[in-house]
């Protein structure tokens, strides 16, 4: 087992669900966050190897808190994967730092490729 820690923020319990379930059955430990505002604080608590994004969330979007991760010293290189339905998400999530991105709805073994393909 890999045991690489993998931090899940959406603001859709759901997707947090399916997000989890998978990566746990492919031996990550798993954190999810729904509330984008408190993510950089679990963050700094979990200390996790790669971020999984969601792109919109209420309070503060994922391309917000992108850019809080890239500006805050000792989790700015995290590799950050951003989520999203959205039309120009890639261009978002690129623009906002991201080191890859993954359109919603989402095909479970193309994200579990990119991670890998990332904490090689």
């Amino acid at each position: 087992m890999n045991s690489k820690k993998i931090m899940v923020c959406d603001d859709d319990q759901g997707i947090l669900d399916v997000l989890q379930m998978l990566l746990e059955s492919e031996g990550f430990t798993v954190f999810t966050e729904i509330n984008s505002t408190n993510l950089i604080k679990q963050i700094q608590v979990d200390h996790p190897d790669l971020i999984l994004l969601d792109l919109w969330m209420p309070l503060l979007s994922g391309d917000q808190v992108l850019k809080a991760i890239r500006s805050t010293q000792g989790i700015k290189d995290l590799p950050v994967i951003v989520l999203s339905a959205s039309v120009d998400g890639d261009d978002i999530a690129s623009d906002a730092g991201a080191n890859d991105f993954v359109a919603k709805p989402f095909d479970l073994d193309v994200i579990v490729s990119k991670i890998n393909g990332l904490l090689a």
